[in-house]
Formats: structure tokens, C-alpha cells, sequence
């Protein structure tokens, strides 16, 4: 039996939007709401949205862009969502993205949510309204299904049709905090990632699981929470102030991300501290500014380009519907020791 939409004839009629209606037993407006991300949607249970979702991917509906114009319905377009195109770590993503699209002759439109939900959903919108095959999310965790091929880089959210692209975070943290230990260094304060930052808690669990296994003991009053989305060192400067203020000894500090680490550094040499000889600094990411600070930033290297290429080789492998895919796959980071470590003096 031919699916809802065909013809029976064996042609690859497109399936209508109609056809997905009578699937689910409900008016084409509600389901045209649910699958355009539209604000009306809202009002429509979660429940419902997730059987029009499902009923949308079972029946390989595509929204109908252009579909007067062109006879295969292709666009051969992807969506990007990232939180800012400034951050580094979107911005290496972002070049993966862009050099595996552009070797098989697609390309993408770039969406910004600024950790704005509004923003979020109305971006989401119009990327489908462009048509997109597929879409792309960077550091966000997808807070709902959404009706076409997803992967989201560095998203931790479990939603089906969804392959999340994550790095292995109890070894990158492992890493850091042995190579600290190994330095000497007991007393090691943290800054942690804000909450809407997708890695924020696997991170900190991996922290709070790999610590206790070298001896350490995580000090309330040396963990620091980051309280912006700034994609600058001013998210650490005033964290690295705050530590020097509190006259608590402390002799290294692993920073959750290398804008941080940063910033903080600023923050300590302000102080009148010496990095590294009276403070290691480990930071996250190895975006292309740690290499040229001052001291050069030892961190965990996440390999964000390779993670970006692997999104789109996965999320092409989707669209053309070629074989099973894992809800996950995990990425193994790097270790880069420069000079803002020492031994404990």
C-alpha cells in the first residue's frame, strides 16, 4: 500500500500537508501550525504537537517550498542555529558546517537565537519556511521535535529524529584535573557554565565525578558560576576578581570555557598574581585566541570544525536517508599544555 499522498502508481508524489491532516485525524490549519513552528502552536498540546511530528517524519512530509517551481522539491539548503555568530566556539563550528556543505554543493542560511526562546522559536520558523532540508543547532538543546533531520552539535536534549554530536566530557576533564594534580596543585577553584549553556551540567558532573577519584575536594566557596552569555573574557574577569577578593588561597583554576579563563587571568595579574607561578590556569574549548594570550592558554582542545563537518556528514546521511543513526556519537578532546600551568611553587 502506498503511503497517504501517492498515488499508488510508484512515482514519488510529494506527500501533502492535507495527507499528513487526514493521517492524524485533524484539521490541516493545526497541523500546519505545529509543523511551521507557528505562535498559534502554543495552544496546541504537547502531547498533539509530538504525534503531528511523528506522523510528519513517518509519511517523509517536506515542507511544499518552492514546489510549484521546482519539480524535485529540493532546495539542497541547510539551517544553522547557533546562540551568537561572534562566540569562537560557534564560529569554528560554524566553519566545519560551511566546508563539508560547500564540498557536496549545498548550502545553509545561519540562524542567531541569542539564548532568547522567542528568538529561538521564530528562527526556527523561518528556516523552515526557507525551505530547509535539515537543520543544524550549535551549543543549544533542542527543547522540542521538530519535523525534519536534526543534529545538534554539543546538544545533550533526547528527542527522536534527533543525532546528538557530544564531546567526551569525563575524559576532558579528567585530563585537566590530572594534569593539575600531577603539577601539585590541591586547592583548584572552578568557574562553572551558565545553565543555558548546553554543556554546562555534563560538564560539571563530570567534574563532580572525576575530582573525588584524584583526591580533590570541590570547595563551595572556590566554585564560581558564570552569570552571562557574553562571548568575551568579561564573563571571567569579574568571577577572577571576586576569587582575589575573597583572600582565599587557592592555587589553580579550571575555567569552563577559554573566554573565561581569559578573563580571569586579566583579573589575577590586576591582583598583583603571577600566572602561572602563583596561579594555573586550565581553560576548555582551545579556541584560536588561547594560543596567542598572554601567558598561551593551556586547555582541553574540543575539536569544534570536526564536530561541525561530522554534523553535516551525519545530517546529510539523514536527508538522503541512508541507514540507521545513534541518538548520540561522541568526539574524544585533546589535551594542549602551553604556559599557563606551573608547578605548585
Amino acid at each position: 500500500m502506498s503511503k497517504p499522498g501517492n498515488e499508488g502508481n510508484g512515482t514519488n508524489t510529494a506527500v501533502t500537508l492535507k495527507a499528513v491532516a487526514n493521517h492524524v485525524g485533524l484539521s490541516p490549519g493545526t497541523v500546519s501550525s505545529v509543523l511551521n513552528n507557528a505562535p498559534s502552536a502554543r495552544h496546541i498540546p504537547q502531547h498533539t504537537r509530538n504525534r503531528i511530528v511523528a506522523a510528519a517524519r513517518e509519511l517523509n512530509y517536506r515542507p511544499n517550498f518552492f514546489a510549484r517551481s521546482l519539480r524535485k522539491q529540493r532546495t539542497y539548503t541547510l539551517g544553522v542555529i547557533v546562540a551568537d555568530f561572534a562566540d569562537a566556539y560557534a564560529a569554528l563550528v560554524v566553519a566545519g558546517i560551511e566546508k563539508y556543505a560547500r564540498e557536496r554543493d549545498y548550502s545553509f542560511i545561519l540562524g542567531v537565537h541569542g539564548q532568547n526562546p522567542d528568538l529561538l522559536e521564530t528562527c526556527s520558523r523561518l528556516l523552515l519556511r526557507r525551505g530547509v532540508e535539515g537543520l543544524i543547532t550549535a551549543g543549544l538543546n533542542t527543547p522540542a521535535p521538530i519535523p525534519l533531520p536534526t543534529v545538534a552539535v554539543s546538544g545533550h536534549g533526547q528527542h527522536e529524529g534527533v543525532t546528538n554530536i557530544v564531546l567526551n566530557h569525563r575524559r576532558a576533564v579528567e585530563m585537566a584535573l590530572r594534569h593539575l594534580v600531577e603539577l601539585g596543585h590541591r586547592d583548584i577553584a572552578f568557574l562553572v557554565g551558565h545553565p543555558t549553556s548546553s554543556d554546562s551540567e555534563a560538564r560539571w558532573n563530570a567534574i563532580r565525578e572525576v575530582a573525588p577519584e584524584l583526591g580533590l575536594t570541590i570547595r563551595p566557596e572556590l566554585t564560581l558560576h558564570i552569570e552571562g552569555m557574553d562571548s568575551s573574557p568579561e564573563l571571567g574577569y569579574p568571577l577572577g576578581k571576586r576569587l582575589m577578593a575573597q583572600k582565599i588561597p587557592f592555587t589553580a583554576l579550571f575555567a569552563f570555557n577559554d573566554v573565561s579563563a581569559i578573563g580571569a587571568i586579566r583579573a589575577f595579574r590586576e591582583a598583583g598574581a603571577r600566572v602561572p607561578n602563583d596561579i594555573s590556569v586550565v581553560g576548555f574549548d582551545d579556541i584560536l585566541a588561547a594560543a596567542y594570550n598572554h601567558p598561551s592558554l593551556t586547555t582541553v582542545r574540543q575539536p569544534m570544525r570536526l564536530m561541525g563537518e561530522l554534523a553535516t556528514k551525519t545530517l546529510l546521511q539523514k536527508i538522503e536517508n541512508e541507514g540507521e543513526y545513534p541518538t548520540e556519537i561522541e568526539v574524544d578532546p585533546e589535551f594542549v599544555i602551553r604556559e599557563s600551568t606551573a608547578p605548585r611553587s
